[in-house]
């Protein structure tokens, strides 16, 4: 069995698709439908940069997707022909949505384009912070978090792999966190450079406005199933897939969770839709499943030839 998984924010560098949209008229059909979509250059900033303004949440959470499809487009293939199940992290599940048929691609983009205004404008800049703790499981990691939150938000917001959990909330909290991680067993802990806490309670507002947006939003059950950030359980139904695109804004995204379950599932490969960040997780969380990473059209050409 084979799941595709799509990569989350840090996946974006300036210079991607270019050589995607130069070798494919189906890739530069995806850059160019999200382009009107949004009513902006996208294209020309993911592949021209300037670097700080794709780095804004709001510019790459929809790059990220576009990136990802792109690569889909390129491949040539129906999702539901070539993989029994979908997931994303955190953003990318937007994109694992897209690429099963829950979302147009056009709508993909727009409702990408809201949640991250509504990320960024959920807490002011400065006020939280988010912090890798590396070389401590996720029990550890909560002990961490429950020692520094000191009456303040302090949560785990990405349960990456067996050794790398991402805590999130307020920036004293986060400070706390790198100071005393060391001492409480991690291997180190290190400052994201980030513009808002993500997946914590202090997103409530994003949450709330993304509420919104999704229940105005056209759906159909996705093709193939989606193992869920917050659930690492599998779904088909629209209602329920609603329900946790929402809490996902505040949730944990359980990827070492959702991976061992697909695993678990009788999943034997992963095939990482347009980054190589995702590779390296599944690779400690599985380490006997089959790995591929897509993203150039070297990277496709190969895959096609095992398909």
């Amino acid at each position: 069995m084979r799941a595709f998984i799509f990569p989350g924010q840090g996946s974006q560098k300036v210079g991607m698709g270019l050589e995607l949209a130069g070798a494919s008229g189906a890739a530069k059909d995806v850059f160019a439908e999200v382009d009107e979509a949004l009513g902006q250059h996208l294209y020309k900033l993911m592949t021209e940069g300037p670097e700080n303004e794709l780095t804004m949440t709001a510019n790459a959470q929809p790059a990220i997707m576009a990136h990802s499809l792109a690569v889909l487009a390129a491949m040539g293939i129906e999702v539901s022909d070539k993989a029994d199940f979908v997931a994303g992290h955190s953003l990318g599940e937007y994109s694992a949505l897209a690429a099963a048929g829950t979302f147009g691609l056009a709508d993909t983009a727009k409702l990408l384009r809201i949640r991250g205004d509504a990320m960024q404008a959920a807490v002011p800049v400065g006020v939280g912070a988010m912090a890798a703790l590396l070389g401590v499981d996720i029990e550890q990691a909560e002990k961490i978090a429950q020692s520094c939150a000191e009456d303040q938000v302090c949560e785990v917001a990405n349960d990456n792999d067996p050794g790398q959990v991402v805590l999130s909330g307020h920036a004293d909290a986060i400070v706390r966190v790198i100071e005393r991680a060391k001492d409480m067993g991690a291997k180190r802990a290190i400052g994201l450079p980030v513009s808002a806490p993500f997946h914590c309670s202090l997103m409530q507002p994003a949450a709330d406005r993304m509420a919104g947006a999704l229940a105005g939003a056209a759906m159909a059950a996705p093709s193939v199933a989606l193992y869920a950030n917050v659930s690492a359980a599998p779904t088909s139904d629209v209602d329920l897939i609603r329900s946790q695109l929402v809490q996902q804004v505040t949730g944990r995204v359980r990827w070492r969770e959702s991976v061992s379950a697909m695993a678990d599932a009788g999943v034997t490969q992963f095939v990482e839709i347009g980054g190589k960040v995702l590779a390296g997780m599944v690779k400690k969380i599985a380490p006997d499943a089959a790995v591929t990473s897509l993203v150039s059209i070297e990277d496709i050409e190969a895959f096609a030839k095992e398909l």
